[in-house]
């Protein structure tokens, strides 16, 4: 199992943009940075991520012994490790979004950013931003978000961050099957009616499940399409 190495740091740019350095300079896997301030987050889609006092700002460096196509599947395994942290902690009412967020109802908890860099297609190393609103929720436009701090929890980052490491080490020994399962078993129900845009794009379909490298699988009309990259829209189809 990974033995992970904690950094704590007062204030960074972008946890995600030092561990990326960190990894680009041959650090090992285990890196975790932590920020108890971050100035300039980064979001998934190009978009910044706020983060405001209090909440969790925290990157892991991997190195996978995985082809880059099952890059996807480190979304899922955050988000399961994030989920299963924060219930740990006292949090309810948890869901799963396809492909990198965390939901407390049907707001936006929790996000996870992953940064990967590939040799003859393998990866050589992967970078997990996580980022959970412990204490405050910053407005996202058209957008619903939610701290833990409204369900009267009061969890230090580095609490946070310990449980987070905890969780993923483990979820990081599970097969691709087990990875698929356990995220299932918080995401959408089979057959709900979904939305997701891809671009200016917005596929309409019904969930099908995952792929066996982590892609959405929608059904549309009489085919399953795979899909990689987009975003679920909530709401319904």
């Amino acid at each position: 199992m990974i033995a992970w190495r904690l950094e704590s740091h007062a204030t960074l740019a972008s946890t995600s943009d030092e561990a990326v350095r960190r990894a680009k300079a041959g650090e090992a896997a285990g890196l975790a940075i932590l920020a108890l301030r971050q100035s300039a987050g980064r979001g998934s889609r190009g978009r910044s991520w706020t983060a405001p006092a209090g909440n969790l700002n925290l990157s892991i460096l991997l190195r996978p012994a995985r082809a880059m196509a099952e890059a996807g599947l480190f979304s899922l395994i955050c988000g399961i490790a994030v989920a299963e942290a924060l219930e740990g902690l006292g949090a309810r009412d948890l869901r799963l979004k396809w492909p990198n967020d965390v939901l407390l109802g049907e707001a936006k908890l929790a996000g996870i950013l992953i940064d990967a860099s590939a040799k003859q297609d393998r990866l050589e190393w992967l970078v997990a931003g996580i980022g959970v609103n412990l204490r405050a929720a910053p407005e996202i436009p058209g957008r619903a978000t939610a701290a833990l701090a409204a369900q009267g929890l009061v969890i230090p980052p580095e609490t946070a961050a310990w449980a987070v490491l905890d969780r993923l080490a483990l979820w990081l020994e599970a097969a691709p099957a087990q990875i698929r399962a356990a995220w299932l078993a918080r995401g959408p129900a089979p057959g709900a009616p979904l939305q997701l845009a891809r671009g200016a794009e917005v596929l309409r379909g019904r969930f099908a499940g995952l792929s066996e490298a982590g892609e959405l699988l929608l059904r549309r009309e009489d085919r399953i399409e795979a899909v990689n990259t987009g975003e679920i829209l909530l709401g319904g189809a």
